[in-house]
């Protein structure tokens, strides 16, 4: 065979019962017993002591061995049961033109273990070892045969491969926080030695991670929760207290990834908006003054951007929210967004008073040291000239506002603003956001859940492989589902049997009534009353060695005259196709009404259902709720704000950034898993911060045209919203490179959020606020009024002061 999966669910009790388990076990679904004698005879028990291990090894490598290399195939065990085990084979090919549908040969095994675990600690750390040295054999033994490929999956395989990717991405996070460094330390210089700044782009990242660790610290101090594999799988989360070493060094990793990726959007943010409004402030003016105005520029938006960072974040860990790791995350979020947002006006602003200090008192921004005046400069090399000349030629039109060469400022006030408010540019921006409109749409309409979790792994890890394989070989029959009847019913009655025949129609049975009454048959006995079904059924047909595993499926209940059956449980396994996710949900929805409605009181269930059912229920309500809580502040801070068209724009600005990046997303295969969902409550934040001061800047603006508000708005807030997404999106690059799924799909989702608001930012909005309100022409009768004023007020002071005429 060329693929051979080992499927283990459960623990194994160390008991000499359960070491015989193992063998038969895997002779109940797949079994040759003419190529090995041995299993016809009685398994000895294992020794204990330092034994037990290397027995235990070698008595599964044999039952492996034997296993992998017959390849023939019967449907009897050894006590005379059969057995459906056609969920077990993967690609199978049958016999040419048998009538029964016999099975030529399978290139692949599903050995699936139901084993014991009766809760004990001792028991759980016996079952570890062993799933450990299983894995190891099994690892092993893939080596033998060049065409034996083995996987085993077991229970601690998804909670040891969920922080693999912690482990991965350790390097990548180091090189992602290196590379962010640099891009904030270069975009922040100028050749302007006085007035470039490059150490405060330096220290305003290192703002954002203090802020981070102090964020992560309160909550090892608080005995808060930590999702240790970067956002955590859906529905389940860890207490720090309760890492080992191991997962500690995961969760630092882990802590610096998720928020260096996530919250610099926010905190990198501030720090350039600050950087910005101390460059917008007058030289002229006194050095208090100066840190005043920039602070007021920048406070009032970024209070009320990070008021709505918490709102949301804060909705998502609300009670509203039913998946754990959103709930979780979301808290985190809100805890480090204030501490980001007291850092940032505190220690980085101290920073940024103590540079404008060396500036006022015209000291080198690199060095430290004192500028030479002109003249001195004049008598050094050129080299010198560059290096210490503060950049401020007076010939220049510009020497009023010297920032103004700033290379990104000096890029958007000459060139950006003039081109993509030229007329002829403006219908093109139209058909492109038509574009973007459609494609999104067109992706809204076919988003599909997360249920696979796959996407939460790393790509590398043996639950992928396994994952992948049995996906390969295995989809054509659903997992087993467990069907339980929880009440007393007349099984002898031939009408419930005729019902219970209906409710398992299309699918495989295992079922101890469909044998019973087979058995009934054969042996000539007729079970039409309660006593004698009863009793042909605990004296006769569990007695036999074929039938005595159904003991487990029947719960009797004995009281002093009769003896009832309480409860029963059979299991099916219905066909499916290639989408097996989509038709387990479909089954869902046929078996879960019956059960509501029907006269047999039954459920079903498989361990599958709680993902997908969870998903299916609950994936798309963080989002909603976060949503919903924006919108409500906006609408109810409406007549709070100076223009309510600015809340209005914000709405519609925010919403196409959202549909946009869903639609997106979908089209490039990301599923609606947990990452993705805290990246779409990040893209609400995302784009309010950098579309809020933009849109604001327009309305307030008191321009004659809405085009040069525009160009205000462009050239006062562009330069912050550029600096901030280069380096949000250098920090990503490295992610990509992280052999994880879950890393890249965050990789994805933050690149289109990234990309969708610049789009709006600088595209999209210059283009659409020149067509569509508010109007400036009241703002132009207002400056025309007060011209005229001012006009008429000159006149009055030089007819007033002939000696000034004079003078003139």
């Amino acid at each position: 065979m060329e693929s051979v999966v080992v499927e283990i669910l459960g623990s194994l009790p160390r008991t000499p019962r359960g070491n015989q388990f193992i063998l038969v076990a895997m002779d109940h679904f797949i079994r040759w017993p003419e190529a090995y004698a041995p299993l016809d005879q009685e398994v000895p028990p294992l020794a204990e002591g330092p034994e037990y291990a290397t027995q235990l090894q070698e008595r599964m490598a044999t039952a492996l061995h034997f296993c992998c290399s017959s390849p023939r195939k019967l449907d009897r065990d050894f006590d005379g049961r059969i057995s459906f085990i056609g969920h077990q084979l993967g690609g199978v090919t049958l016999v040419p033109n048998s009538r029964d549908h016999q099975v030529k040969f399978a290139r692949a095994v599903q050995i699936t273990y139901y084993l014991h675990n009766y809760g004990s600690a001792s028991q759980d750390a016996i079952a570890e070892k062993w799933e450990s040295e299983f894995c190891k054999l099994t690892h092993r033994l893939s080596f033998v045969s060049e065409d034996l490929y083995i996987q085993s999956l077991t229970s601690f395989s998804l909670w040891r491969d969920f922080h693999k990717t912690g482990m991965l991405a350790k390097s990548q996070v180091l090189v992602s926080l290196v590379l962010v460094l640099l891009a904030a330390t270069i975009s922040s210089s100028m050749r302007d030695c006085l007035r470039g700044k490059p150490f405060l782009g330096l220290l305003g990242v290192l703002t954002i991670c203090i802020a981070n660790v102090t964020a992560a610290g309160i909550f090892f101090i608080s005995d808060g929760k930590y999702n240790s594999t970067l956002l955590g799988i859906p529905f389940f989360a860890m207490d720090v207290n309760k890492l080992a070493k191991n997962d500690i060094e995961c969760l630092q990793t882990t802590v610096i990834l998720t928020f260096f990726v996530v919250v610099s959007g926010h905190g990198t943010k501030g720090v350039f908006e600050l950087l910005a409004g101390w460059r917008r402030t007058r030289e002229n003016l006194p050095f208090k003054e100066r840190v005043a105005d920039a602070f007021a520029d920048v406070m009032v938006c970024y209070t009320m951007t990070s008021s709505l960072y918490i709102i949301t974040f804060g909705m998502g860990a609300s009670p509203f929210t039913n998946i754990e790791s959103v709930k979780i995350f979301c808290q985190n979020m809100c805890v480090t967004i204030l501490v980001n947002y007291f850092y940032v006006f505190s220690f980085y602003g101290s920073c940024l008073v103590f540079a404008g200090q060396l500036e006022q008192n015209r000291y080198h921004s690199v060095f430290c040291c004192k500028i030479p005046s002109a003249e001195y400069l004049e008598k050094q090399p050129t080299w010198f000239k560059t290096m210490m000349s503060d950049g401020h030629d007076i010939s220049t039109h510009h020497d009023s506002i010297p920032y103004q060469n700033h290379f990104i400022q000096h890029f958007l006030r000459e060139h950006y603003t003039e081109w993509i408010t030229n007329t002829y540019v403006k219908p093109f921006v139209v058909i492109l956001y038509l574009i973007y409109a459609s494609f999104s749409f067109m992706g809204c309409l076919q988003i599909s859940d997360g249920s696979n979790i796959i996407n939460l792994l790393a790509s590398d890890s043996p639950s992928v492989s396994y994952a992948l394989t049995q996906q390969k070989y295995f989809s054509n029959y659903s997992p087993v589902i467990g069907f339980y009847i929880y009440e007393p019913i007349e099984y002898w009655n031939t009408t419930v049997q005729d019902h219970l025949k209906t409710l398992g129609q299309g699918f495989n049975k295992i079922s101890w009534i469909d044998h019973y009454f087979q058995y009934l048959k054969v042996v000539n006995i007729s079970a039409s009353t309660k006593n004698d079904f009863i009793t042909v059924l605990q004296s006769s047909f569990l007695r036999k060695p074929q039938f005595q595993h159904f003991k487990d499926d029947i719960i009797f209940s004995k009281t002093v005259n009769e003896v009832d059956i309480i409860a029963s449980r059979m299991y099916m396994v219905a066909r499916t196709t290639e989408k097996t996710r989509e038709e387990v949900l479909e089954l869902l929805e046929r078996l879960r009404p019956l059960s509501l409605i029907n006269s047999i009181k039954f459920i079903v269930f498989n361990p599958t259902f709680v993902f997908m059912d969870r998903y299916s229920s609950s994936v798309i309500s963080p989002i909603l709720t976060s949503g919903f809580s924006v919108l409500i502040v906006l609408i109810l801070t409406f007549f709070l704000v100076i223009h309510p068209l600015g809340n209005f724009w914000l709405i519609l600005t925010v919403t196409s950034v959202e549909l946009g990046v869903l639609g997106l997303m979908t089209l490039w295969n990301v599923d609606m898993d947990s990452i993705s969902i805290l990246c779409l409550i990040y893209t609400l934040n995302f784009a309010m911060d950098h579309c809020a001061p933009h849109l604001y800047t327009f309305v307030l603006a008191t321009e004659h045209t809405r085009t040069q508000c525009i160009k205000i708005s462009l050239e006062e807030h562009g330069s912050a919203i550029l600096q901030n997404t280069c380096c949000f999106l250098i920090g990503l690059m490295p992610l990509v490179f992280v052999p994880s799924n879950l890393t890249f799909t965050l990789f994805k989702c933050s690149l289109l959020t990234a990309g969708c608001t610049v789009l709006h930012c600088f595209v999209i909005l210059p283009v659409f606020l020149t067509f569509f309100p508010p109007s400036k022409k009241r703002h132009k009768k207002k400056k025309r009024a007060k011209r005229k004023e001012r006009e008429e007020i000159e006149c009055i002071e030089v007819r007033d002061n002939p000696d000034h005429v004079t003078n003139v």
